[in-house]
């Protein structure tokens, strides 16, 4: 597996990890049919599509939050191997 897809997985895997368990924790107490848009409108939206777009919600911010992590594990070495050269 080269470099990029490693940390990919790195990040990602435990992101959809964490998104799975913020589904379940999130919607054993919130009805999908009772979340509205943040104006108040409903959202019109199946019980579903407000689970799926919850969970790459959910997702999306834990892959953030994994991504800084492994960027603030890495060295100044490795930081400064991946800067670009002067131009």
């Amino acid at each position: 597996m080269n470099r990029f897809a490693r940390r990919l997985a790195i990040v990602m895997w435990p992101a959809f990890l964490v998104a799975g368990v913020l589904e379940i924790a999130v919607f054993a107490f919130v009805d999908p049919g009772a979340v509205h848009a943040p104006d108040g409108r409903a959202m019109g939206l199946s019980d579903t599509a407000i689970y799926s777009l919850a969970f790459f919600v959910f997702w999306a911010v834990a892959a953030v939050g994994c991504l800084l992590a492994l960027r603030l594990a890495c060295s100044a070495e490795e930081i400064n191997a991946e800067a670009p050269a002067d131009v």
